[in-house]
């Protein structure tokens, strides 16, 4: 009898577990049968968050769900990327995964309640984008050779801006002076556009900035460029040199995003997502916008984008450590 009772509590135990698995496959296979949550750790109206957009409206319409767009800026891109590491790993909260709180954050917060390694699933890497040095029209310094003669002759006194701690704008101006031999001060703001705004009326020397938001200025003469932090120089600006040509080739900077999921989540569900999203950088109009911003298009697997920010991490995190870089 004792046995009998045994038999069939394993029997349902076993029928249960088969139950689960089945049903759990059967909602992967089913993906996404509702809504999906698309988190930017950054303010509406930026470059994040348009691109997030884009991508999210040419997603849908391929996993035939909508996919909807919540901003969560705050800390450096801190807040919004923990939202996405703590939500539930189904597939339904995804987002995008930036330069800084992906690659740098880690070294520069001692109290960052996230880990990008194992907090974060990568989904896939949509764009890299370089960073060109400019300065007011006004400014003598007409070359790059003419700003690292003036570093050098005043130490700690020629001064760049960027639009906050850690950011791209201002580990690209750390990097190269950690190559040229030469100190600069950092002006921080509390956004790009503010410090682009200051340089142009001509507050602080020069600032590191991405090519889709420095273009209009530089084309309107409001901005003179200097160089490039690609390997070799954009199409959009072919008589400017880049930092390799120059005999600069650490500072090669490609601020980069991509699509990122909490960890956990299923391979299958991660897989579709990749497909789709490989599928929406096909599309035409958005390869031209990219391209148009001096943008390189993404793509790959998600282990190519997992690559890509373990190797960031350790490049920047040096970066920081060497330039002591401390949170506000």
């Amino acid at each position: 009898m004792k046995n009998m009772k045994l038999f069939k509590w394993v029997f349902l135990a076993v029928l249960g577990a088969e139950t689960l698995i089945g049903s759990g496959a059967y909602a992967q296979s089913n993906y996404p049968n509702k809504p999906i949550n698309f988190i930017v750790p950054y303010a509406a109206g930026g470059g994040a968050d348009a691109r997030s957009r884009q991508m999210a409206q040419k997603m849908s319409v391929i996993l035939k769900q909508p996919i909807v767009v919540d901003n969560k800026p705050g800390a450096g891109g801190n807040i919004g990327t923990e939202f996405i590491a703590r939500a539930a790993p189904d597939g339904y909260t995804i987002g995008m995964g930036n330069f800084a709180p992906m690659a740098v954050n880690k070294t520069l917060f001692s109290n960052l309640r996230y880990d990008p390694e194992t907090d974060i699933t990568p989904i896939i890497l949509i764009e890299k984008g370089p960073l060109v040095l400019v300065v007011n029209p006004s400014s003598p310094y007409k070359n790059l050779q003419d700003i690292i003669n003036a570093a050098k002759a005043k130490p700690g006194v020629l001064t760049f801006s960027s639009g906050g701690i850690g950011g791209s704008h201002q580990l690209s101006a750390e990097i190269f002076e950690q190559s040229a031999g030469i100190d600069m001060i950092h002006v921080p703001y509390k956004s790009g556009s503010a410090a682009l705004t200051d340089l142009m009326a001509g507050n602080v020397n020069m600032m590191f900035d991405q090519m889709y938001s420095a273009m209009p200025s530089i084309k309107a003469d409001k901005l003179r460029p200097i160089a490039i932090t690609s390997k070799k120089r954009s199409p959009l600006l072919p008589n400017v040199p880049s930092f390799t040509e120059l005999g600069y080739p650490k500072v090669e900077v490609l601020n980069w995003q991509g699509l990122i999921a909490p960890k956990g989540t299923p391979k299958e569900i991660i897989d579709k997502l990749n497909a789709a999203a490989n599928e929406a950088l096909k599309d035409p109009q958005l390869r031209e916008l990219m391209l148009s911003q001096g943008n390189e298009i993404g793509g790959g697997t998600p282990a190519d984008f997992a690559a890509l920010i373990r190797s960031e991490s350790i490049r920047w995190g040096a970066v920081v450590r060497i330039a002591k870089i401390k949170p506000e």
